[in-house]
């Protein structure tokens, strides 16, 4: 079985929504972990419009890339650019993909609005995730 791990600056939002559209795309076909150069918990506004798309990450959590040194991933997917740049080394083999997404955590403007901006980002990292399995798994 792959293993993939999805890596974000505090893995709270794109790490999170890239980790339940990749397991949802991927079922069975690998295991799939988030992770942060820092932990800050899960957004609540990720938790909900993933499950306005049907995918539930309430149950998820954050987790420090560390927590994970003895995994050996066949995938690295960083979700932006900090952590790509700040990533301390993982001594592996595994392909390291990249695509910078927004953070939509740092939207501003009315609820709506920052809800909007978390929707977008969602429908990016969905349609990432989705190519991403179709083209490796």
């Amino acid at each position: 079985m792959k293993n993939i791990l999805v890596l974000c600056t505090g893995n709270s939002c794109r790490s999170q929504i890239a980790e339940g559209y990749l397991r949802y795309f991927a079922g069975n076909k690998a295991n799939i972990y988030s992770a942060g150069i820092q932990t800050h918990g899960v957004n609540p506004k990720a938790i909900l419009v993933m499950a306005e798309d049907g995918v539930d990450i309430s149950m998820h959590t954050s987790n420090h890339v560390d927590e994970y040194a003895q995994i050996n991933f066949d995938w690295i997917i960083t979700v932006c650019d900090h952590a790509r740049e700040s990533c301390p080394i993982i001594p592996s083999k595994a392909i390291k993909l990249h695509h910078n997404f927004a953070d939509p955590a740092k939207a501003t403007g009315t609820e709506d609005e920052i809800l909007n901006q978390f929707r977008t980002v969602r429908n990016q990292i969905k349609e990432y995730c989705r190519n991403f399995v179709e083209n490796n798994l």
